[in-house]
């Protein structure tokens, strides 16, 4: 069971029309976007698997890989 306080009224209206619009309750709208939200990785979660496809590169040898195509 989750409980969520204090949620601005306009943000509630927001939620329950978007609950209406898909033909749900509020309730079952808010977990689905929860579930949505839950599934996908963290911000830090792609860094670090992107973290070992790092190079390092200067600003200059982008500048010049740029100028070079465009010779």
């Amino acid at each position: 069971t989750l409980q969520v306080r204090n949620v601005p009224d306009d943000v509630h209206e927001a939620l329950r029309r978007r609950a209406d619009e898909s033909g749900v309750s509020l309730s079952e709208y808010v977990l689905r976007e929860i579930l949505a939200n839950a599934t996908k990785p963290s911000n830090a979660d792609i860094f670090a698997r992107l973290a070992p496809l790092r190079v390092d590169i200067g600003v200059e040898e982008i500048l010049e890989a740029i100028h070079a195509d465009r010779r």
